[in-house]
């Protein structure tokens, strides 16, 4: 028989020795949550994310996506570099006001976080099998068709905030999620509370208007989706309100109070690297292919390509140019976008000439 409380206890340990700051267990059966998901697939909020209609009800169903599954280990880890000063939102607020200036996603800023979290759920669970002995399991982290929010929240992780991401009383909402699926048997820890109560800031933060309701994103309307998911154009009517915003947006999570509770990673994976912080439009906007590929290597940032890279920068330039007076500057910025005018991309131009039609406006 297993000592249900002491191995728990042990998974929290290793949990916390591995960089993660919160280790639970969550119930297979999501069987509830099977309405929303399938009425927010109907209302198309998953936008060209296709692969999503395909999966089905297979993301609520973790014994379908892997046999045998009996229970599941949720972690989150912490992504908000070490060095991030007190008043960290108000310094993003303040980038986000300067149209030049590039604005990456803080999750972004550093190593792809797919691959810290992938590397470390694996070894949590070998040391769970050392532990228990043969042990059949499968580690996620944003990689399959998972409920991953949902599995946090039944496993007492957070709560769901109205944005639809994980809220936790001591970290807020800075962090990533992960899951391995077990064939063990283990007890649920329990769920808690919510505690956003009459608060809408994440609502009304959102430039585009995502948050179609409390707990409702049309994923159509989101810059995340928009500038790393959505591979073709950007709906026209959406692009001012894109602003500098090139790779993400926190927008959401800035404006959530909880997030001044959001912890710093001990982990250097995510310290911003060099370029990606408060760099200027023009000087990522000047990088060739091989450039791109070479300052992204290891970041998540890689997985949308140069094409789309240039298509997102091209917007910002757009709305940079918009929103300067006439001058040197200004000028700089048009002559950088006519230089791409024959790239070999319909996505580009097509983004470039909306970009240098903002001049005139």
């Amino acid at each position: 028989m297993i000592d249900q409380s002491r191995l728990l206890s042990q998974l929290q340990t290793w949990g916390q020795q591995l960089g993660f700051s919160q280790i639970g267990v969550a119930p297979v059966d999501l069987s509830s949550a099977e309405p929303g998901l399938l009425a927010w697939l109907a209302a198309g909020f998953q936008g060209s994310m296709t692969y999503m209609a395909r999966h089905g009800l297979k993301r609520a169903r973790p014994q379908t996506l892997v046999p045998g599954t009996l229970s599941v280990i949720t972690a989150r880890m912490d992504y908000l570099p070490s060095g991030t000063p007190e008043g960290w939102q108000a310094i993003e607020w303040a980038r986000l006001a300067q149209p030049q200036t590039a604005q990456v996603s803080l999750y972004a800023r550093g190593r792809d976080y797919h691959k810290v979290l992938r590397q470390r759920l694996e070894k949590l669970a070998q040391q769970l099998q050392a532990q228990v002995g043969p042990l059949g399991y499968r580690v996620f982290t944003d990689s399959a068709p998972v409920l991953e929010v949902e599995l946090a929240q039944r496993s007492g992780l957070g709560w769901r905030g109205k944005h639809t991401l994980l809220l936790n009383r001591d970290g807020g909402s800075m962090f990533f999620l992960g899951e391995i699926y077990v064939d063990l048997p283990l007890q649920p820890t329990p769920p808690v509370a919510s505690h956003c109560g009459t608060c809408h800031a994440c609502v009304t933060a959102c430039p585009t208007q995502a948050i179609v309701a409390p707990y409702k994103l049309d994923a159509r309307r989101c810059i995340s989706y928009l500038s790393i998911e959505h591979e073709g154009p950007i709906p026209e009517v959406l692009r001012p309100l894109m602003g500098n915003r090139i790779y993400g947006c926190d927008d959401c999570q800035l404006a959530c109070p909880w997030n001044k509770y959001a912890q710093r990673s001990a982990l250097p994976d995510f310290d911003p690297r060099e370029g990606l912080q408060a760099a200027s439009l023009l000087a990522l906007w000047a990088w060739e292919e091989g450039d791109f590929l070479r300052q992204t290597e290891g970041s998540p940032i890689r997985r949308i390509g140069h094409e789309r890279w240039l298509r997102n920068l091209a917007v910002a330039l757009g709305n940079a140019l918009r929103n300067m007076g006439e001058g040197p500057a200004r000028e700089q910025v048009r002559q950088a976008l006519a230089r791409r005018a024959q790239h070999p991309s319909a996505l580009v131009r097509e983004h470039l000439q909306w970009a240098l039609a903002q001049a005139a406006d």
